[in-house]
């Protein structure tokens, strides 16, 4: 079977095992290496260790499976909006609104991939049934997969492949589906024809530069994770420093803003698919965390938690780092109603992390109840570094430190 052929038939396949847009690139080393050292000198990468290790591996796939020819690159659509397709194949107009709809009035503010079940699970199961497959109808050739979990600069080799290309806020975009979509890849020790890359569809636009409300998007093509509220909410352990508080606003978990502002991501046709495009439920929010608002999140407790979130991605921030968030998305809102529950995560949360930015929290509200909240648990909290919280907490309501 000729290469090209041998391609098709492959491509097919990931699309029969529920992916949506499928294709092939020839191992080779990066062209990203200037780059990515750059990017890792600057320490644009936060406290992400585990970036800066593996370097020579991530710069060359075929140091992940001896004898790897080519790569299959799949996408997976996460958000059932289908993006803008113009008829003159150029980047569409920006819309007119110049800052993302708000999620909702109560339920706490996720990034979508995050609201249902656990993606790499998703793919990860279509995957190791697409690589059994392929190893089943090729004798002797052998296979490894990867989910956002291995040593792959995965968007530049799906970027290869033809799946889309890479935007100015560092996603991938595709036409069809904007940047709504999840990568994986298979490494493949087979010759295939690989699919020709996508040209560049930012064109002039800078929108996801100038409305990221962190400036974590310093330049185009460069995301500094120190900026980016994702970082702070998913990967970071312990407290905010403060300065960082104000900047998460009212995410929990991870952040959007960059694809919401992106014209390819703009409500629109499903013009450019042979069909309507396929809806997966499974990533979609499940019945058991639909009714948890910033409230039932900052209560919490850990079998609660457990079960509740079981198989799902937001797991990642651990139930300290939920809570967390909820605490500093309360303090953002500045909502009277959510008084109650920070006075009461201030005097019961087990995690002094907690304690402590259920305190600032309180302290942003502002309202007599919060004032008496501090003051009250001032003269019983243990944790100097919570002390120290609710001291802040009442000197930023002008009442002097004690």
């Amino acid at each position: 079977m000729e290469e090209l052929e041998r391609a098709e038939q492959l491509k097919g396949w990931a699309l029969e095992a529920g992916f949506d847009r499928a294709g092939v690139a020839r191992i080779e080393r990066s062209g990203q290496e200037a780059p990515l050292l750059a990017w890792l000198d600057r320490g644009d990468h936060g406290a992400m260790g585990w970036l800066a290790r593996r370097v020579e591996r991530r710069l060359d796939p075929a140091r992940s499976l001896d004898g790897a020819r080519s790569a299959l690159c799949v996408a997976l659509r996460y958000h059932p909006l289908a993006a803008q397709t113009p008829d003159s194949g150029e980047a569409p107009e920006p819309p007119e609104a110049t800052q993302p709809e708000p999620d909702g009035d109560l339920w706490p503010r996720v990034a979508r991939y995050a609201r249902g079940r656990d993606y790499h699970e998703v793919m990860g199961e279509r995957l190791r049934g697409l690589a059994g497959r392929i190893e089943q109808a090729y004798p002797g050739s052998r296979s490894r997969f990867y989910v956002d979990t291995g040593p792959i600069l995965e968007r530049e080799l799906a970027a290869r492949a033809g799946l889309g290309a890479q935007g100015k806020n560092t996603n991938l975009l595709e036409r069809t589906m904007g940047s709504w979509f999840l990568l994986g890849e298979i490494l493949l020790t087979l010759d295939l024809a690989p699919d020709p890359p996508v040209a560049d569809l930012c064109g002039r636009c800078t929108r996801c530069l100038k409305l990221c409300p962190t400036g974590a998007l310093p330049e185009p093509y460069r995301l500094d994770a120190r900026r980016c509220i994702s970082y702070w909410t998913i990967e970071h352990r312990g407290a905010f420093p403060p300065e960082v508080r104000e900047m998460v606003g009212e995410w929990v978990f991870g952040c959007d803003v960059c694809q919401e502002v992106c014209p390819w991501n703009v409500r629109g046709s499903v013009r450019g698919w042979e069909e309507p495009p396929a809806d997966h439920a499974e990533l979609h929010l499940p019945p058991e965390r639909r009714e948890l608002d910033l409230a039932a999140l900052l209560r919490l407790d850990r079998a609660e938690y457990v079960e509740r979130f079981r198989g799902s991605p937001m797991k990642r921030a651990k139930l300290e780092g939920l809570r967390r968030n909820a605490a500093v998305a309360m303090g953002n809102r500045r909502e009277e109603r959510y008084e109650e529950p920070l006075a009461h995560a201030l005097a019961e949360a087990d995690e002094p992390t907690v304690r402590g930015h259920a305190a600032w929290a309180l302290g942003r509200l502002g309202t007599s109840g919060a004032r008496h909240a501090l003051e009250r648990s001032l003269e019983h909290e243990m944790e100097e570094s919570v002390r120290e919280e609710i001291r802040a907490a009442l000197e930023a309501m002008g009442v002097g430190r004690g």
